[in-house]
C-alpha cells in the first residue's frame, strides 16, 4: 500500500505520515519553503563497491535503481542555475559511490570550473584509489583544491564498529584512502554515526585520538569537520512535525535542509533526471518536483504547495528537525 494513501482509523484520523496535510492527531502538518538554493545535490547513481548494513539508500554492487548521471545532465542544471540567477554556492555529489560513475571526475571538474564549491561524499575505498582516478583527482586538486571538500564516511573510530556496519576489511581500506587524501593536501571532513551508545563528547574524543594517530589535520570538535549523523530507520516510531512544533522546539523552518537544498536523481528507466527536495528520499515518487529547477520552484501536488515541502516522512522528523542534521553543513 502506498504510504501516502489516507487511512481511516477508528478515531477518524489518518495514521502517522499518511496524510500530506494532517498528522495522526489531526493537527496541521509543518511545511518548509525554499529560502534559497544554497546547495544542489547530484546523486551520481546507487551502485557502490560495498553493501552496508543500514544504508538509507540501499546502495550495493547490484542496486542500480538510480542510474548513473552523465556530465551533460549535470551541465544542464549548472546552466539553469546561471540562467535563473540563483545564488547557489555549493554542488554536492553523493551515491552510491560517486567514484564508480565513469563520468564523475568530469562532473567534478566542470563544477569547479564554473566557480562552485564542491562537496564529495565517498567511502575513499577502491573506486577512489584506482590509479587513473587518483591522477585525475590530483590534477583537480592542483587547479581547484581550495573549493573542493572530500567527506569520507567513517562510521566509527574503531575498526570493530565501523566493520559491523560496512564489512570486514573496510576500515583499513578507508584509512588508506584518507591517508592518501591527507598526504596530498585535500580538504577532508569525516562523517560518522551516533548509533553506538556513546555521548557526543565520547565519540568526538575517539575520533580525535584516531585523527591524531594518523596525522590528519581534521578538527574533531568542529561540527562541519566531523559530522555525526543520527540514524534513519523508518521502522522506528518518531513524532510528526506540526506547525506548532517550530515554537515548541525553538527552531525555524529555515534551518531544515529542504529550505536551502535540492537533489537531482535519475531513476532507472526514466528519460530525464528528477529534482527532489533532499538527499534522503530518492525513491519516493510522490516527492518528485519536476525535471528542472524552475519546475521544482513552483511544484504543486500531494507533497508540495508552490514549491514548499510538506514534512510527511519519518526522515523529516528524526534526521532533519529533531536530529538537527543536514547533508551539507
Amino acid at each position: 500500500m502506498n504510504r501516502h494513501t489516507i487511512i481511516d482509523l477508528p478515531n477518524g484520523s489518518p495514521g502517522k505520515f499518511q496524510h500530506p496535510d494532517i498528522t495522526a492527531k489531526g493537527e496541521r502538518r509543518a511545511r518548509v519553503g525554499l529560502k534559497a538554493l544554497d546547495t544542489l545535490w547530484f546523486n551520481t547513481g546507487t551502485l557502490c563497491n560495498i553493501t552496508c548494513r543500514n544504508c538509507y539508500i540501499e546502495s550495493s554492487p547490484t542496486n542500480d535503481r538510480l542510474a548513473y548521471l552523465t556530465v551533460a545532465e549535470v551541465a544542464a542544471f549548472l546552466d539553469e542555475i546561471e540562467a535563473l540567477g540563483l545564488a547557489t554556492r555549493e554542488i554536492g555529489f553523493t551515491g552510491g559511490e560517486p567514484f564508480m560513475n565513469p563520468e564523475f571526475n568530469a562532473m567534478l571538474r566542470l563544477t569547479l570550473e564554473r566557480g562552485f564549491e564542491a562537496l564529495v561524499l565517498t567511502n575513499a575505498m577502491q573506486p577512489m584509489q584506482r590509479n587513473g582516478i587518483r591522477g585525475e583527482l590530483l590534477d583537480i586538486q592542483r587547479d581547484h583544491g581550495k573549493r573542493l571538500t572530500i567527506r569520507v564516511s567513517l562510521d566509527h573510530h574503531s575498526r570493530e564498529l565501523h566493520e559491523e556496519e560496512r564489512g570486514k576489511g573496510t576500515f583499513a581500506r578507508a584509512l588508506e584512502g584518507i591517508d592518501w587524501l591527507s598526504a596530498n593536501g585535500f580538504n577532508i571532513t569525516i562523517a560518522g554515526r551516533t548509533c553506538w551508545g556513546e555521548s557526543e563528547n565520547e565519540s568526538r574524543a575517539g575520533y580525535r585520538a584516531l585523527f591524531d594517530s594518523r596525522g590528519w589535520q581534521i578538527d574533531a570538535d568542529h561540527p562541519a569537520s566531523l559530522v555525526l549523523f543520527p540514524e534513519m530507520d523508518e521502522k522506528v516510531d518518531v513524532p510528526e512535525i506540526t506547525v506548532d512544533c517550530w515554537n515548541i522546539l525553538h527552531k525555524s523552518p529555515d534551518d531544515v535542509m529542504c529550505a536551502s537544498s535540492r537533489m537531482v536523481v535519475k531513476r532507472k528507466g526514466d528519460a530525464a533526471p528528477t529534482v527532489l527536495p533532499c538527499t534522503l528520499l530518492p525513491y519516493d515518487r510522490e516527492f518528485g518536483m519536476g525535471t528542472t529547477l524552475a519546475e521544482a520552484a513552483r511544484a504543486d501536488g500531494l507533497m508540495f504547495d508552490d514549491g514548499a515541502v510538506k514534512l510527511c516522512h519519518p526522515h523529516c522528523a528524526k534526521f532533519c528537525v529533531l536530529g538537527g542534521a543536514s547533508c551539507s553543513v
